[in-house]
């Protein structure tokens, strides 16, 4: 475990943060400039999310907060919850970036206009203020986001101290997305969706879904957290899976501005919005995923995984695009939906379901779950059909009772599909794929949604 910066580390970091603080510094010259500042504030995070998990990853371990590397020959201890670090450092920098998407409006309520050059008298000043023109409800999406945010990360941290057992824990982000869902209901409040074209002459152009919005929306928020914590277990698949989505979520965000889409564009403040919350969670997570990816020096913990998901479904929801956002988690999606048999326990679940580290080849295998008693015959003959088609392994007695059979987690099906492999490879695979069906839910959202729905969104202008 690298306990120190290098002398190459602390000089390279220290002119990353200088010339980010000029940037920032820059930006008060203009209105703000905001899509800058969250560029220099993302380095800043950058550097210092990096400088803080080596500085106290000894703290880390002293407190008892290590686990021990289970795929690895001789099982190291390394520092645990380092995604806590990771989140507190976040949702100080997006703190600190409130003034910069209000300057210029916080400038146009206080000063007459926004000509700072004005010399105003006191009355006007005193009472002729225009606060109504304040964008309010821009603030408050964006504090509930941040509220929403904290909420999930005191989750986060509780878990990895505690370790709460997942039914305990798997409704909670609705809570947290409480804030969230009370300025939508203030602020926004559609709960239309729009009907395909071919169903249209029986439904019309939309429907409206009512109370029932809230509810999807709250199993989204509940969705994404748990989502990302289930596809785990290896070094650096949790950070590279949401680099990855972060990433194609900022593609998707900027094919609303300009020069992409006509100016101004009607959703342009929303993915203004996603981007100014995305740019600062790259940051961060470059720097965990430095230390993180295989050979992993520290864990991220739970508290990672969940303030991940909820940065997802906060850009989702305040900008309005969280049937977009579900394109993009198609891999969690199937890892969700494969799971359920075990979730729910149908089939044996053991508390921890990552593959199985092979001393002899130092490769990893699929793991299994041990059958106490044969299964039922409902049970057993939906295993048996899944074995034939590939999704699924199971091992029997001499008397044809199942005995052992495959956990039901994305990354075993990928062991049994590909064969065993080291650590590094099956990460990097499940990224590609993460990669791979990302890009295609980019194309079916802006392509081939055409062929169902009359108009991309894209087009207004």
């Amino acid at each position: 475990m690298i306990t120190a910066l290098t002398r190459n580390e602390t000089w390279s970091l220290l002119t990353l943060v200088i010339a980010c603080f000029s940037v920032l510094a820059n930006t008060f010259q203009g209105d703000g400039e905001p899509l800058i500042a969250s560029l220099a504030l993302s380095g800043i995070a950058f550097a210092a999310t990096f400088s803080l998990i080596r500085w106290l990853g000894g703290v880390f371990m002293r407190a008892g907060l290590k686990g021990k590397d289970m795929a690895k020959l001789r099982r190291p201890e390394l520092p645990e919850t380092m995604g806590a670090v990771c989140a507190i450092v976040y949702i100080l920098l997006i703190i600190v970036f409130i003034p910069f998407p209000f300057y210029k409006d916080i400038v146009a309520a206080t000063s007459g206009g926004g000509n700072r050059d004005v010399v105003l008298p006191v009355e006007h000043v005193e009472t002729g203020r225009f606060l109504h023109r304040f964008p309010h409800s821009k603030l408050a999406s964006y504090l509930s986001g941040i509220l929403s945010l904290q909420s999930i990360i005191i989750l986060g941290i509780g878990d990895d101290l505690l370790d709460i057992r997942w039914r305990h824990k798997v409704f909670i982000p609705a809570f947290s997305a409480i804030p969230m869902l009370i300025v939508y209901f203030v602020d926004f409040g559609v709960t239309q969706v729009v009907v395909p074209a071919p169903l249209q002459r029986f439904l019309g152009p939309t429907v409206d879904l009512g109370w029932l919005y809230y509810v999807y929306m709250a199993a989204f928020a509940i969705f994404c957290p748990n989502s990302i914590n289930m596809l785990a277990g290896i070094n650096g698949v949790e950070v590279s899976q949401s680099l990855v989505i972060a990433v194609l979520l900022l593609i998707n965000d900027s094919l609303y501005l300009a020069p992409f889409t006509p100016y101004p564009h009607p959703a342009m403040d929303s993915h203004l919005f996603s981007i100014y919350l995305l740019l600062p969670f790259i940051g961060v997570s470059l720097a965990l995923w430095w230390h993180n990816w295989y050979p992993a020096k520290v864990f991220v913990g739970d508290t990672y995984c969940y303030f991940a998901g909820m940065v997802f479904a906060v850009v989702g929801i305040l900008g309005h695009f969280s049937k977009t956002l579900l394109l993009l988690f198609i891999p969690q999606i199937f890892n969700f939906v494969y799971s359920t048999p075990q979730l729910f326990h149908l089939i044996p679940c053991p508390r921890h379901r990552l593959p199985h580290f092979n001393v002899r080849s130092g490769l990893l295998e699929p793991s299994v779950a041990e059958w106490s008693r044969p299964p039922s015959k409902l049970v057993a003959l939906a295993l048996e059909i899944l074995h034939q088609l590939r999704l699924v392994r199971v091992w029997k007695n001499e008397e044809g009772d199942i005995t052992e059979s495959t956990n039901l987690t994305l990354l075993n099906l990928w062991l049994l599909w590909f064969g065993p492999m080291r650590e590094d490879k099956l990460a990097t695979h499940i990224v590609v794929l993460q990669l791979f069906c990302g890009a295609i839910g980019l194309l079916v959202r802006h392509k081939l949604a055409l062929w169902v729905f009359k108009v991309d969104n894209r087009a207004f202008g």
